[in-house]
């Protein structure tokens, strides 16, 4: 019987007179590649926060109401050790004048916070990490100098060090070139191929979600359809997300 690493149960948010997620219910298996596809203000990133652990409500000003239930692994988020999870966020704020390294910051996964200081043994083993990723060779360049490519490698290594179980990336692709984006899906297929991790990635990019994926969430507050991409990622579940088909996407989906 295959493991589950992640459920969803009748999970709601609301701010204020805004409705995130609505009752929302689902089974990630453990080693799953799940892309989740939706307009934005779907609620996707909500949902990422959710199985994180962190609050929905934390950095909103309107009230906020939770209902239903999240596990990983079992267990509430929060109590789901920190080594179990990688996070890779889409925005990356950070001081451009910082004169931090690119082997800092994949330490700093290590650590969970900023070394100051690092050890033979940490820089060792984040330049692995790095070279994994193809980065190895932006070791000790500093973030400020990096292209929108460079840094989310950068950022996939720091969240991989810990060799985690469930990693959730909030739409990887961002500001990275078509060759940059085919790496970084090698690096995640390759590194899922080695750990059986669970994989839960936040994408725009249908063809990515088709081709990547072994299901798709497709989400639009609630959930519009959920399982293999072939079957989720028709003309009718699209247009009911989506209100339409863009021409582009429409073209790309003749035949479904």
């Amino acid at each position: 019987m295959t493991a589950v690493a992640a459920t969803l149960q009748q999970f709601s948010v609301r701010f204020g007179e805004f409705q995130a997620l609505e009752e929302v219910s689902l089974e990630v298996p453990q080693g799953a590649f799940v892309a989740i596809v939706g307009p934005n203000g779907a609620g996707k990133s909500t949902l990422l926060k959710a199985l994180l652990g962190i609050s929905p409500g934390a950095l909103r000003d309107a009230p906020t109401r939770v209902s239903g239930t999240v596990r990983v692994w079992g267990r509430p988020p929060e109590q789901v050790p920190a080594d179990w999870v990688g996070y890779v966020p889409q925005v990356k704020s950070f001081d451009h004048s910082f004169p931090a390294l690119a082997l800092e910051v994949v330490v700093s996964g290590l650590r969970r916070g900023w070394p100051f200081r690092l050890t033979p043994q940490e820089r060792a083993k984040a330049q692995a990490m790095l070279e994994q990723v193809g980065a190895g060779h932006l070791a000790y360049r500093r973030l400020g100098r990096l292209s929108g490519g460079e840094l989310q490698r950068v950022y996939l290594a720091r969240s991989l060090i810990r060799q985690p179980r469930l990693l959730l990336l909030d739409e990887p692709a961002t500001g990275v070139d078509v060759l940059g984006e085919a790496d970084l899906y090698r690096y995640l297929e390759a590194y899922q191929r080695r750990s059986g991790a669970t994989v839960l990635m936040i994408t725009h990019d249908w063809e990515a979600a088709q081709h990547h994926a072994s299901a798709v969430l497709l989400l639009n507050r609630r959930v519009i359809a959920y399982g293999p991409p072939a079957e989720v990622m028709c003309h009718t579940c699209l247009a009911q997300a989506f209100g339409h088909v863009g021409h582009a996407h429409g073209l790309a989906m003749e035949g479904r």
